[in-house]
């Protein structure tokens, strides 16, 4: 995005007077051309009413740019951010506060801005599908507003955040360097704000957890910061357990209970187990990824013919795939093929992120999946609402495309080959004792899929007192759960018991 989109001066404004770009002065062409003017911080505040859990709760919205600066005072970025806060509290060392943000990396923070958190939602269906456009909004009575206040960041390159200088932009596309600027950015707006003296609160999903994770050790470390709780939202930790590749046999193990539920849910498997509960068809697929499965991939070609044979029909039973898929796939089907392949006699394809989505097939020759339904049944309504909601409602006006989903060249870092940042928080976990977790886990997300998420929290290698600090709850949607209304109300319920639980006196 061009320099000129953005960098015009801006000042603070309220409700009754929004901000507008300073006027631009007259060229004089007998004059050298002035430096172009450092970009200012832009505020809106407005004042809202709403109703939570059956009570009324008045809140103050800021929506606006904190500038980051180098050492030099330098501005290099400006981050985008929307903050409510409770009005009227006279103790905020009581009132605790939350910065969320989303993943990618290069996603926006509107998706649990809009979904899950904040006071306004998105209207779906119960079950989580779009209606027809033009989309709405409506009161959020599921918010966590009532329990903390919340701040949604934008990273850099995502929502309206900029670098000051677009070809700069690489320099925050990256796990470190995202890390520091999203610390700096909590750090400004914590000093600012009076926030140092509150209970505090990170909640990621999807790369957002990883980055949550991170930040558990940016923090402490860089600013001196521990945090009373981190809320995992459809995590990913250890990339080693999702990312299918030769020579990588975990993910396999780890994915095959998420291709029972999805082949449940779509009627793909054998009539017995077709009729029992979902619950025991999982833990049917659990028991054999973990033993006979997974046996059978460490041994590789060594394993004897009948077992092979053995592995093959039970493979094809709790997937819903053929055996002549299976043998074809060497006992190793990834996601994208699953998806592809589950439902191509009816020439559709599965959801990545909520494999309870399908849609429609061009390429019915095509060996994957061509696209995820469940991305493209909801981000036109994630992106149009928020586009209306923040400038009538919040009366922030800019130009700049809001970016909710962007492609970044990310910058993994020097690890060995697979990032994995479960490491960081076992030592956040080992360094702080009064820190607790939450993680949130869809059983039909095949993103980042549930016995993922189990296995890397039993790899954490933490002390057993501190491995209780750690809760984790499931639900019966995909990576995004909270779209499922009765998913929202439990997760709802699930995260204000543990704020409560976190900020309380230890």
């Amino acid at each position: 995005m061009c320099l000129l989109a953005w960098a015009a001066p801006f000042v603070y404004a309220t409700a009754d007077e929004p901000a507008k770009p300073a006027e631009k002065p007259a060229a004089d062409h007998g004059k050298e051309a002035a430096k172009p003017a450092e970009p200012k911080e832009e505020l809106v505040e407005t004042q809202h009413t709403a109703s939570i859990n059956g009570q009324k709760l008045d809140y103050t919205a800021v929506a606006g740019t904190i500038l980051l600066r180098d050492n030099e005072d330098k501005p290099t970025a400006a981050i985008f951010y929307i903050a409510y806060t409770k009005r009227d509290v006279r103790d905020l060392a009581q009132r605790p506060v939350t910065f969320s943000f989303n993943g990618g990396p290069g996603s926006a923070s509107v998706w649990m801005h809009l979904g899950l958190l904040g006071p306004r939602r998105v209207l779906l269906k119960e079950d989580g599908s779009s209606l027809p456009p033009p989309y709405k909004l409506v009161d959020n009575e599921f918010s966590l507003l009532d329990e903390t206040d919340l701040v949604f960041i934008d990273p850099v390159s995502t929502g309206y955040s900029r670098a000051v200088k677009p070809d700069d932009a690489r320099k925050f596309h990256g796990v470190e360097s995202d890390l520091n600027s999203v610390a700096n950015f909590i750090r400004l707006y914590t000093t600012r704000n009076n926030r140092w003296g509150s209970p505090k609160f990170i909640i990621g999903e999807s790369y957002g957890t990883t980055r949550a994770a991170g930040l558990s050790g940016e923090l402490r470390e860089h600013q001196r910061m521990n945090v009373n709780g981190i809320m995992l939202v459809s995590t990913v930790l250890n990339f080693e357990t999702i990312a299918f590749a030769r020579g990588n046999d975990l993910p396999y193990v780890l994915y095959l209970p998420t291709y029972t539920a999805a082949a449940w849910y779509h009627k793909k498997l054998p009539p017995d187990l077709q009729q029992l509960p979902l619950a025991e068809v999982m833990a049917k697929a659990e028991t054999f990824a973990d033993g006979d499965y997974n046996h059978a991939l460490l041994l590789g070609t060594a394993l004897p013919a009948e077992a092979h044979r053995s592995v093959v029909k039970e493979t094809a039973r709790l997937t819903g795939l053929s055996e002549e898929f299976i043998e074809r796939a060497n006992l190793r089907p990834p996601m994208g093929r699953f998806a592809g392949e589950l439902l191509r006699a009816e020439n559709r394809i599965i959801g990545r992120f909520d494999a309870r989505y399908k849609g429609y097939v061009r390429d019915r020759l095509s060996g994957s999946m061509e696209y995820d339904p469940t991305t493209e049944a909801i981000a036109s309504v994630f992106a149009s609402t928020f586009n209306q909601y923040v400038r009538a409602e919040l009366n922030y006006k800019s130009d700049l495309p809001y970016e909710i989903l962007t492609s970044l060249q990310w910058d993994w870092g020097e690890q060995n080959r697979y990032l994995n940042v479960a490491e960081t928080l076992a030592d956040s976990l080992t360094r702080n004792p009064y820190l607790r977790v939450h993680v949130s886990s869809g059983l039909y997300d095949l993103a980042t899929p549930w016995s993922a998420v189990r296995y890397t929290l039993n790899h954490l290698q933490v002390d057993p007192d501190l491995a209780k600090n750690i809760t984790l709850d499931t639900y019966a949607a995909g990576h995004m759960m909270y779209l499922n209304l009765p998913d929202l109300k439990k997760q709802k319920a699930d995260l204000a018991r543990f704020i409560r639980g976190a900020a309380a006196p230890q």
